[in-house]
């Protein structure tokens, strides 16, 4: 049974199925080019992608390795995904509809499992982490791509308070500290971590989400407020302002 979260999950993600693709944030080198490099090529690999959405990171790793399964929570992600995949003619991607924090897969089936942008929507998100580990053989791989929180406790709830106007789905950034603990009580070996900073479009990222438009005027008001943070910094003028992000990208071993 899908739980009333769950199911907020769903309808954003159903609202930005098409946005999120074409989204330039998933395909630009700071995120995308630089995730890559964390998964060895091997042409005998087995990966999954958990809260795949439409597909993007499966269809980049299909060449670099044997198979990739992509699952998610929202319907309409999976067709897209699959859409995608048979548009651009890879055939080593399958993608299911499935339950990041609940993946009704074998034990130690994958030589590595990989997600992005997803665990700030999920509370609790080391059901995710553990999920992961679960599914990955000892000696695999665990990949987490996502946006970091400010250690500040004033800035961060600042923060929230804007993105959750923004994305009603959204939950919770986690801190870079915080996501170590979270990998390290997964049973997980950290062996790379980088934190990338990287800007978007401010109007392109405010409205993609559902309540974007209609909350812009509170968010502007309280960005007047908002404390300076690296990890979420809005400037230049109406019309040309840039978000300021990090996104932290850590490879894991599976023990």
């Amino acid at each position: 049974m899908v739980g009333m979260y769950e199911e907020s999950i769903r309808e954003e993600f159903t609202h930005q199925t098409e946005t999120f693709a074409r989204n330039p944030v998933a395909t630009m080198t700071e995120t995308l080019g630089a995730l890559l490099e964390l998964v060895p090529e091997d042409n005998d690999a087995r990966w999954l992608e958990v809260a795949c959405g439409p597909g993007s990171i499966s269809r980049a790793l299909a060449p670099r390795i044997a198979s990739i399964l992509g699952v998610d929570l929202t319907p309409t992600m999976i067709e897209k995904a699959n859409k995608e995949a048979a548009s651009a003619g890879i055939t080593n991607a399958e993608f299911s509809v499935g339950d990041a924090t609940a993946l009704e897969l074998a034990d130690a089936g994958f030589d590595g499992a990989i997600t992005r942008f997803s665990l700030h929507h999920i509370p609790a998100p080391w059901r995710v982490v553990e999920e992961m580990a679960r599914v990955v053989a000892p000696g695999g791989w665990v990949v987490i791509s996502d946006f970091i929180a400010d250690p500040d406790r004033d800035t961060y709830a600042a923060v929230e308070e804007i993105e959750r106007l923004r994305d009603p789905s959204h939950w919770s950034c986690l801190t870079a500290e915080q996501l170590r603990t979270i990998g390290d009580g997964a049973g997980l070996e950290l062996e790379q971590e980088q934190l990338i900073h990287f800007n978007i479009d401010f109007e392109d990222w405010l409205h993609r989400g559902s309540g974007g438009g209609s909350a812009a005027e509170l968010i502007d008001q309280l960005l007047k407020g908002l404390p300076d943070s690296d990890c979420f910094r809005v400037y230049g003028q109406d019309g040309g302002r840039r978000l300021a992000l990090v996104n932290s990208l850590t490879r894991w071993r599976r023990a």
